[in-house]
């Protein structure tokens, strides 16, 4: 309030000198910024931005770029958010705390595993921002962005002891191979018709009829599943689109139309979707008749441990949302790398004709016996994390000592793996794909270990972590004993940061039958 004051006092003498001067407009025009300089300085020239303007909200100075008068760092983000943060951080030295602003939303992010160990792992940040497209489709009521609390343990609780149990994760493997087997031949059926493979498109197919039968179980029918893949497609497009209502406190408007297309979205899975259930419950379907689905889970459980109609519905068509792109992404990430690294994809071949041979296919028991196969994962998962953001950020309930450093209450907090990842402090030589980085020791990926963590850590870890895993590995091993690689063009390795972290342009290869 005083810098204001201070602004319109000097405004007042310019107004009082002009008549006496006879000043010319640019001279008026610059004095008139000289006047609002205080203003100015002390609402954007501050670390971190304009979000952090109040001083009593960063006593500890977190140190940070003070970007655009009032949009912070919102025009530098983008297709590469990732790698210009952490140049940011870099320069900055501040990889282990930097402070930036989204508009009027505080951010702090961190590029050291330590730090990341504390926010993903602290109890102060249980709960996660939503952005406003992300509620209007229901996620609130979901494990993911469901507010921490009973209800939400509850879900945490479903997921871990029913729906992603070791026990559930195995038995969906049948289903696994089927679809493993619609894939290699739509492969077949594109090297002999176009003499090409454009493996995105299959492996997108394939993740979606996987997951919505992981969900619904078969039978569901071809035209409810086409429906259900083009919602999905259209939550993407939504909630990667630029609402300023996720950055400003202007949710009553609604520039771009993303509320109403969200309303419409939402009224069309409620209906498609509580039908599904409706028609599931007047055919008594449930664990106990032989299906082992996921919407079979929640109609088998106990009376006191049931979910509401609504509860339900957001709780299956965030599965579905949530567990078909991931697969797919990684699962092109890996095979650009056997395409471009010939010795590689060949010493994983030889490691499951050794194990495993020609005459059958690949079970999941075979896996643990597949280490070098295994390592490939863990260092396409390095090299190109899905989100290496990510994604799904944390938000401070409450004021918390980070380091040195205080962070208010209502602050956004994010985990750059990318930089983590490579950091050359941490990984030797990270920018060369070398699998054998992991064959050397044990090194896990679920969440103990913050020098990588795809999946998150703590509370909000990602809770089908195992199913996705499960389902790469398998798929992965199937793909490379069925064909060899080999590349039609020039392998492009550009990324593009949307939702997931995905290569810029489909990958196109051709393959040999082995």
């Amino acid at each position: 309030m005083k810098i204001f004051f201070r602004a319109s006092f000097f405004l007042l003498i310019i107004c009082f000198v002009v008549p006496f001067y006879n000043l010319t407009l640019p001279l008026i025009f610059f004095l008139s910024l000289i006047s609002l300089s205080p203003f100015f300085i002390n609402t954007w020239l501050v670390p971190g931005g304009f979000a952090w303007r109040n001083p009593n909200l960063n006593p500890s100075r977190i140190p940070g770029p003070v970007g655009w008068p009032f949009l912070g760092i919102l025009p530098q983000m983008g297709s590469h958010a990732h790698r210009k943060l952490a140049a940011i951080a870099s320069s900055m030295g501040a990889t282990r705390l930097m402070a930036y602003s989204l508009g009027s939303t505080r951010v702090v992010i961190t590029s050291h595993p330590e730090t990341a160990k504390e926010i993903l792992s602290g109890s102060a940040f249980s709960n996660r921002p939503i952005k406003e497209s992300a509620n209007l489709l229901m996620f609130e009521r979901a494990i993911g962005f469901a507010p921490s609390g009973k209800y939400w343990r509850h879900l945490r609780r479903i997921a871990a002891n029913h729906m992603f149990s070791p026990r559930s994760v195995l038995s969906l493997e049948c289903l696994r191979h089927h679809v493993c087997d619609n894939m290699i031949e739509k492969v077949s059926k594109e090297m002999s018709e176009k003499r090409i493979v454009e493996l995105r498109g299959i492996l997108q197919k394939g993740s979606l009829r996987n997951i919505i039968e992981s969900v619904f179980g078969s039978g569901l029918g071809l035209k409810i599943e086409e429906e259900l893949g083009f919602m999905v497609k259209e939550g993407y497009e939504l909630i990667g689109e630029f609402h300023w209502g996720d950055y400003f406190p202007i949710r009553v408007l609604d520039f771009t139309g993303v509320k109403r297309r969200c309303h419409r979205l939402t009224l069309k899975v409620k209906d498609l979707v509580g039908q599904v259930i409706e028609e599931r419950i007047r055919d008594g379907g449930g664990i106990k008749n032989g299906q082992n689905d996921f919407l079979s889970v929640l109609l088998s459980l106990p009376q006191e441990d049931k979910l509401t109609h609504d509860d339900m519905i957001a709780v299956l068509w965030e599965m579905i949302f949530r567990g078909t792109d991931t697969v797919a992404i990684l699962l092109e990430w890996i095979m650009a790398r056997m395409v471009l690294h010939q010795d590689i994809q060949a010493k994983v071949q030889d490691e499951i004709k050794e194990h495993v041979g020609n005459h059958r296919h690949v079970k999941d028991s075979d896996i643990p016996k597949l280490v070098y196969l295994q390592a490939i994962v863990k260092e396409v998962l390095r090299m190109h994390p899905p989100g290496p953001l990510l994604s799904w950020a944390r938000l401070a309930t409450h004021d918390v000592q980070i380091g040195k450093f205080f962070v208010p209450a209502g602050t956004t907090a994010m985990v750059n793996m990318w930089a983590i990842t490579h950091d050359p402090s941490i990984w030797k030589n990270p920018w060369d794909f070398k699998p054998e980085r992991f064959t050397e020791e044990e090194f896990p990926i679920m969440g103990s270990d913050l020098r990588l963590a795809p999946f998150g850590s703590g509370r909000r870890v990602c809770p089908g972590k195992s199913l996705g895993i499960a389902t790469v590995h398998l798929w992965l091993a199937r793909l490379l004993q069925q064909y060899k690689w080999l590349p039609s063009t020039k392998v492009d390795l550009s990324e593009c940061l949307k939702l997931s972290l995905e290569l810029k342009r489909p990958l196109k290869c051709r393959v040999i039958a082995r």
